[in-house]
């Protein structure tokens, strides 16, 4: 599909339906994504402030063949938000559509424009004493609308799943223009085909997500937070299995991390706080939410005590204090921080059926040592399945030194996740960076008819070019 760029020329026809305050200055800030494998190009930025602002831009682009690419908090880490190369495209950014249009708490039910910022909804749940459980580590910039578009999954999808999970409607605009009114607040409707969840996951390539009825549910009543040091993975997801059984549906988020993040946030990030003297091996981190009546300290204590005496835990901490909570959780989020500022050969967000994630460990520790030496970081939502199976340069080195073996590196992992069952794309979508392995992974069926779709609704081929699916 031949795309024409944006030129002054489409600007200034633009203006006729835009405001001024709409367009926006083509700055570096735009073109930039969080690893630094790519800059991008755009020959117009353009900010809306409404639907209907949003509805006149692909108008406009649909008829004169530009390409857009939606642009929400640029925190994207398969590049979904760059375009590095072909005709300039149009940025559409959502950083103006912020409104929280509305709270019923009773419901509880949120809808937010797609720019609103994932902490500012949490603010805004908390308000009315409710909870939106999407949390990820980027929530002080990732705009909602993108957490949509990729489907973000997070520390919490043990207990209230992904995005998707979260939203009971939408109001998206087509390429052509055209509004779809999907905000809905229901929980049971069966009115034909669920577009909601066609366009959730689908990186802005099939329409532009400008708001977003999202579920809340009630606060816990009580939270807990503990750090245990665990021998494996294998005896760490027998502790979850073990939680799992004193406390049902209380577990919020059950994290495994290894001595290398704390080694890397020590390198980069002194100012964290670190929890262990030394640091062990192997860690999880449980947060747990319980119901009125239920201490969750004291529940923390039982876990601990059982998984003592079952061999599973060698020893822990408890936090005493919502201070020290956040402490807990500042380590597990500013790890992906320190992971950029070392530097990785290559990373991987891979997801596994949950009771083969230790063997994929043991596998995928053996293949890295034959091809190299290299450090691992490996960490994630055990609970789920899904791992960050990130390789570094060993000290001294650099990834540059390694770009001989980059591609060996991820192409070796992605095939033992795919022999194994998994996925080599468990949350961050797949953007630019993972075309070619949704092409060699993805099932030719599937893959046949999301370009029948793409086609269908997206005929001129507008709508993130070369995202997710290669343009042709």
């Amino acid at each position: 599909m031949t795309l024409n760029p944006a030129t002054p020329a489409f600007a200034r026809a633009l203006r006729d339906h835009l405001p001024d305050r709409a367009f926006r200055e083509v700055t570096p800030a735009y073109l930039e994504e969080p690893r630094g494998r790519w800059a991008g190009h755009a020959g117009l930025v353009i900010a809306p402030e409404t639907t209907a602002e949003v509805a006149a831009v692909l108008r406009s682009a649909h008829a004169a063949r530009i390409g857009v690419v939606p642009y929400g908090g640029g925190t994207g880490l398969v590049g979904g938000q760059i375009m590095p190369e072909g005709p300039a495209p149009l940025l559409l950014s959502m950083e103006r559509m912020t409104a929280i249009r509305a709270v019923h708490a009773d419901e509880n039910v949120l809808i937010a424009e797609a720019g609103a910022i994932l902490s500012d909804i949490h603010d805004a749940a908390t308000a009315v004493n409710r909870l939106f459980p999407l949390s990820i580590a980027a929530k002080g910039s990732a705009r909602i609308g993108g957490n949509l578009a990729t489907n973000a999954g997070g520390v919490n999808v043990l207990r209230y799943g992904n995005a998707r999970d979260l939203c009971l409607g939408l109001e998206v605009v087509f390429a052509d223009g055209r509004i779809w009114n999907g905000l809905s607040r229901l929980r049971k409707d069966n009115m034909g085909y669920d577009l909601r969840h066609l366009m959730i996951g689908s990186e802005g390539t099939l329409g532009v997500i400008t708001a977003a009825s999202l579920r809340l549910v009630p606060r816990p009543a009580g939270e807990g937070t503990a750090m245990m040091i665990v021998e494996s993975p294998a005896a760490a997801l027998g502790l979850l299995s073990l939680a799992r059984d004193l406390m049902g549906e209380g577990i919020s988020a059950f994290e495994l991390m290894h001595a290398n993040g704390l080694h890397f946030l020590a390198q980069t990030l002194p100012d964290i706080r670190q929890p262990f003297d030394h640091a062990p091996e192997w860690f999880v981190l449980i947060d747990v939410g319980l119901a009125h009546g239920l201490d969750p300290a004291t529940a923390l204590e039982t876990l601990f005590e059982r998984a003592l005496e079952a061999g599973l835990v060698s020893d822990g901490l408890i936090a005493q204090s919502e201070a020290q909570r956040h402490q807990f959780w500042e380590v597990r989020e500013q790890i992906p921080e320190a992971n950029r500022r070392i530097g990785s050969v290559s990373s991987h967000d891979i997801s596994l059926p949950v009771a083969l994630v230790p063997e994929f460990i043991t596998r995928a520790d053996a293949l890295i040592a034959g091809i190299g030496a290299f450090r691992v970081n490996c960490f994630g939502h055990l609970g789920d399945g899904n791992l960050h199976y990130n390789v570094f340069p060993m000290p001294g080195k650099t990834r540059a030194d390694h770009l001989a073996e980059r591609d060996r590196v991820k192409h070796d992992l992605h095939d033992l996740v795919h022999q194994m069952g998994g996925s080599v794309s468990a949350e961050h979508g797949i953007g630019r960076l993972k075309i070619d392995d949704l092409e060699r992974y993805g099932d030719p069926v599937k893959l046949a008819v999301m370009r029948q779709i793409k086609t269908t609704l997206d005929p001129n081929g507008i709508l993130n070019p070369g995202a997710v699916l290669r343009q042709v």
